[in-house]
């Protein structure tokens, strides 16, 4: 999106991709049909140190206009849920309208480029490639995050961002499963498979979306998303019966159906499974269970409140978190303050989306606003 943006400039923009074909992370993204953008991208769905610093970019590059960009090109696509936008097809649709676009703005593209040294002359970034060098007035850095490492990714953003004095906040893995340990993995392990529609709260984050029990924890939409806000020591507040009072619904049917078992009746609104392994300790009628161990039993379900012990890591994480430091950088051109020419944009720097196609409207708003000052 940068080159197109500069090359549109009559620019003579120059990528160097280190992987063997442009757009993999695109490619495997949203299941094969890449949730390219989300209809409700605004600044509140983005998290950094400084929340206001996307603001700029996103204002004058918006989803509206990604989605106009699609249509021109003939590529259908559909909403999910909560505005996620998907192709039809395959992602690689994607990718190749961008190509196009590069094609036409006079982009050059040489991919399986390994760079082994950036510095500066003064007028000029020189960048030392296995092919040469190459030497450029402006130096875009949109190599992301270090998640994902199987696609090649790495810190490599945050190496050029401390050569040339600029702040990086900490990278953590952001979008990515969390493990559980003790009792509360007692509880996910035996379920592992078993998904139920939740409300995960952290602060003042809420999201309401499927969770997913795994062998290791959680996973699922609604654990990606709190993941992103949660930091080591911290406890999350599940509703795993977001539209059931369970307290209530337990004596109503302790009264109704007296010599129903315990497990039977919560499957009424949870998953049998799930409904098994929250009842195990309750082997008794539930005419037969006393009200204090169904209250119990009612706030686990409502207001479950498990501390991960971790999470899965880079490996498994979606983006990173953290990133080149905002306070470094101007709002508006993705440049650095002190380094004229120097600019950061997309994952590599500190801000990342929710889940469903923010990250990819950032990546897209960011190299814009790069590639017009550029």
């Amino acid at each position: 999106m940068c080159a197109i943006t500069a090359g549109n400039r009559n620019l003579r923009p120059l990528v160097l991709e280190g992987g063997n074909q442009p757009g993999a992370k695109i490619i495997i993204s949203g299941g094969g049909r890449c949730n390219f953008t989300n209809l409700d991208a605004r600044p509140e769905s983005f998290l950094s140190e400084n929340p206001h610093f996307c603001k700029s970019a996103l204002s004058r590059y918006t989803q509206h206009d990604f989605i106009d960009l699609v249509n021109r090109h003939g590529i259908a696509w559909h909403e999910k849920t909560l505005g996620q936008l998907f192709c039809d097809g395959s992602a690689r649709q994607i990718v190749e309208m961008l190509l196009g676009e590069c094609a036409a703005a006079g982009v050059r593209i040489e991919t399986g480029t390994r760079i082994t040294e950036v510095g500066h002359d003064g007028s000029h970034f020189r960048v030392s490639t296995d092919r040469g060098e190459v030497l450029g007035r402006s130096l875009v850095v949109a190599t992301g995050g270090p998640s994902i490492p199987k696609m090649g990714a790495t810190g490599f953003a945050y190496d050029i961002a401390r050569q040339f004095g600029l702040r990086v906040v900490t990278p953590r893995p952001a979008l990515v499963p969390l493990t559980l340990g003790g009792d509360d993995l007692a509880l996910a392990a035996p379920l592992s498979g078993v998904s139920v529609e939740a409300v995960a709260r952290l602060g003042p984050a809420s999201f309401r979306e499927k969770l997913l029990f795994t062998h290791r924890g959680l996973s699922g939409p609604a654990v990606l998303q709190i993941s992103s806000y949660w930091r080591a020591g911290q406890a999350i507040d599940f509703d795993l019966a977001p539209d059931t009072d369970i307290a209530a619904f337990l004596k109503a049917r302790k009264a109704e159906r007296p010599r129903a078992e315990v497990k039977t009746v919560l499957a009424e609104v949870l998953p049998a499974r799930l409904a098994q392994g929250l009842a195990s300790d309750q082997p008794r009628p539930i005419g037969e269970t006393g009200d204090k161990a169904l209250t119990a039993l009612a706030e686990r379900i409502n207001r479950w409140r498990p501390i991960p012990a971790g999470t899965e890591g880079f490996a498994k994480a979606e983006v990173t978190a953290g990133g080149v430091d905002t306070r470094d950088l101007s709002s508006r051109t993705l440049g650095a303050v002190k380094v004229p020419g120097l600019h950061f944009i997309g994952e590599a720097v500190d801000v990342t989306g929710w889940l469903g196609g923010y990250n990819f409207q950032w990546a897209w708003s960011s190299g814009h606003a790069a590639g017009e000052a550029v």
